[in-house]
């Protein structure tokens, strides 16, 4: 290190104004006033707790501090200093900031400070969201006993360019009751857009919101050209009836703590089988563990979820036994209706998990008046919705852990998920889920997987046929293999037919599946039903209503069929759950141009995640004012960057701008690269100027969406 040099552990603050470039191009005098004041603020507050300005980066600063507590102490006034001031002033002229603290080993060099220290701060500072803070495991180790606070925990999650996963929490700020929170089901780094397309996620298989947003990105565009819909969204859940539960995450009592797979796993098979059993309204997955780590009441949950009950417990493993405590408690009063604790062998939880299940579905069916369930008819239903299980003690723990892994919306944890199915299988190959499992690992991994070429894929694609096989073989009527034969037909196959009776047949077995509903959506969209696709969605978010990946799906179906006002208000709900999830801004933004409002789509469009999205959005919004140079420079950065991941958005752009020649040479492309916005070709109001040509049936004959092919 060189005498100029200083390094020293600190705790670095990063902040940012929320919004401030769409407003520098909508009024870049008020931008600059908000701005100037906004700057006064801060360096106001940050010598009150000895923090140190480093340097200013537009809207941003970059502030150290000598303690954790400290830079969380600053970091809580200037929330609470803006919270108070926003009160005041008109909407237009609020200031809303995003923090991100990270405490680590820093190098000060001629007056600028770098190091991961800085690197972590930067990249967890968007998380935070609009009012908020976001801080890593680190600085929550340092601060949790000595700041009077509460901490929600945020999953664990890979950064861009930060190479080991971290833990991350949200400060609860007092004033922010039921305010803008962290993403709590997916990955913080944004997703690379795959060429080798995957539409939707399982809630079953633990993967689903990253697939969900994937499919977002490049198969939701496309929908009809249809009336718009009168139904509002917020009107999309009915009161809950007593046949409804939501099953939470049991929590892990082990003394391992590595043991947290073992006790998600078990409430996620609880949850599974109850989905399976007809009649009842169970929560999906991703809405339930929404909650994990919060402190939530009952009376939340309820209300949030649409659900009359909630199941909740906890499980304790030591050795070779296990303790697994569960109660059933209503929503609306929190009264506890049953109770039970069970202490077993690990070879006897089988039994435990199918004697919970029995015992709960009893106990709503009796809530509903005519008494408790017959045993003989639940027992028959409860064996029916766990088929394809095991009962190998070593192979099941391999599976949880597959779907633990799987959970993390990562690479690396597909595969490790990989890892631990193929574990499982070995163990026993008669396991059926465990098949179904690896199947759909391998499925993620051909969608989303950007680290092998074609010869990867088509090997990853054939495991995953080879898997689904092997688990559909041993159990035909298994709704977690039948979804991955789904996935395979509509995506990789273009097999229309096939994926809709396919998923038909899953969702007669698992009718309370909300993935299930959001792929049978996607397949009706294709085939041309917009009414079933539109019934489809809301369903999924009656059932998933905390999931932002379920509303994604329902807020641009809205806006393509017309709805602009409703798709407005579901965009505004997908980001209070998730702000930084891409597609949200871009998705608005081709809605907006639909609408002839380019100015408004291109303002909607800044805060986009997606660099791709963003771009086609430009292209597009751009040749409609009449900016051919600005949209042919937007267009040539798309093609730079993603030529091999965006060829249908690509088309879509040239589409537009009516370069017949260069839209029908990308759909090619895209039918070459198993490109997932094919399924929704036909009603792509992007591609409208693409119909009349003669090129435009005989490609849809190539992809097997020609009328008569359909029919």
């Amino acid at each position: 290190m060189s005498d100029h040099e200083q390094r020293r552990l600190a705790a670095i603050m990063f902040t940012d104004m929320v919004g401030y470039s769409a407003l520098s191009q909508r009024d870049d005098k008020l931008a600059l006033e908000l701005l100037e004041e906004h700057r006064r603020l801060l360096r106001e507050i940050f010598p009150r707790f000895n923090g140190v300005e480093i340097k200013t980066i537009g809207d941003a600063f970059l502030v150290e501090f000598g303690s954790a507590l400290e830079a969380a102490q600053c970091a809580i006034e200037i929330q609470r200093v803006f919270s108070k001031r926003n009160l005041d002033v008109a909407a237009g002229r609020r200031v809303e900031l995003k923090i991100g603290i990270h405490i680590g080993d820093v190098v000060h060099r001629e007056g600028d400070v770098y190091g991961d220290g800085v690197n972590i701060a930067s990249r967890i500072e968007p998380l935070a969201g609009a009012g908020g803070i976001c801080i890593s495991m680190d600085v929550e180790r340092q601060i949790r006993n000595a700041l009077e606070a509460r901490f929600e925990k945020f999953s664990s999650a890979e950064l861009k360019n930060i190479k080991l996963p971290m833990e991350l929490f949200r400060i609860v700020l007092p004033w922010q009751a039921g305010g803008a929170r962290l993403e709590s089901s997916r990955g913080i780094q944004t997703p690379k857009k795959s060429s080798l397309p995957i539409f939707v996620g399982a809630a079953i298989l633990g993967i689903a919101l990253i697939l969900g947003w994937w499919f977002v990105q490049r198969q939701g565009r496309a929908a009809a050209t249809a009336g718009p819909t009168n139904e509002s969204p917020t009107h999309i859940a009915n009161a809950p009836g007593q046949n409804s539960v939501a099953v939470l995450p049991f929590i892990n009592m082990s003394d391992d703590k590595g043991s947290e797979y073992f006790s998600d796993g078990i409430s996620e098979e609880l949850l599974t089988v109850l989905q399976k059993i007809p009649g009842l309204h169970v929560a999906a997955r991703t809405s339930a563990f929404s909650f994990k780590g919060k402190n939530a009441t009952a009376q939340e949950i309820g209300q949030k979820l649409g659900v009359a009950h909630l199941v909740d417990g906890s499980v304790r493993k030591s050795g070779d036994n296990v303790r697994i405590a569960a109660r059933l408690t209503r929503a609306d009063t929190g009264e506890q209706l049953w109770s039970e604790n069970y202490t077993r062998g690990l070879k006897d939880v089988f039994a435990v998990q199918t004697e919970l299940a029995q015992t709960i579905v009893e106990k709503l069916r009796g809530q509903l008046g005519g008494g408790a369930a017959a045993d003989p008819a639940v027992q028959a239903q409860v064996q029916a919705a766990e088929k394809g299980g095991t009962k190998n003690v070593q192979s099941h723990e391999q599976y949880l852990r597959g779907r633990f892994y799987g959970n993390r919306n990562t690479e690396k944890g597909a595969g490790d998920a990989q890892a631990a199915y193929e574990k499982a299988v070995q163990l026993d190959p008669q396991f059926a889920l465990a098949w179904a499992g690896l199947a759909y690992t391998h499925v993620w991994i051909c969608g989303y997987s950007t680290g092998f070429g074609r010869t990867g894929f088509d090997e990853h694609l054939a495991r995953a046929r080879e898997a689904s096989a092997r688990a559909l073989a041993l159990e035909p009527n298994l709704p977690e293999a039948l979804l991955t034969r789904a996935l395979i037909q509509l995506n990789f196959d273009y097999d229309w037919k096939g994926a809709n009776e396919t998923s038909k047949a899953a969702l007669v077995l698992a009718p309370a599946n909300a993935q299930l509903l959001i792929l049978a959506g996607n397949v009706a969209l294709a085939k041309g039903d917009v009414d079933a696709t539109t019934a489809l969605y809301r369903k999924a978010v009656e059932l998933d209503p905390v999931n932002a990946e379920s509303r994604s799906f329902l807020a641009f179906h809205l806006a393509a069929t017309g709805s602009l006002a409703d798709a407005r208000a579901e965009y505004a709900r997908v980001l209070e759950l998730s702000p930084t999830a891409p597609w949200a801004h871009a998705g608005l933004g081709l809605a907006l141009i639909r609408a002839g409002k380019f100015e408004e789509a291109l303002t909607a469009t800044q805060d986009e995640s997606a660099d791709w999205a963003r771009q086609l959005v430009v292209a597009i919004a751009q040749w409609g004012q009449k900016q051919n140079a600005e949209s042919d420079a937007a267009l040539a950065k798309l093609i730079e960057t993603s030529a091999d991941t965006a060829a249908y958005q690509i088309a879509q752009v040239y589409s537009y701008r009516n370069e017949k020649d260069k839209a029908f040479e990308w759909l090619g492309r895209a039918h070459r690269q198993r490109d997932g916005g094919l399924p929704g070709l036909r009603y792509d109001p992007f591609l409208v100027n693409l119909h009349a040509d003669p090129r435009w049936n005989k490609f849809l004959h190539t992809v097997g969406l020609a009328d008569e092919q359909l029919n």
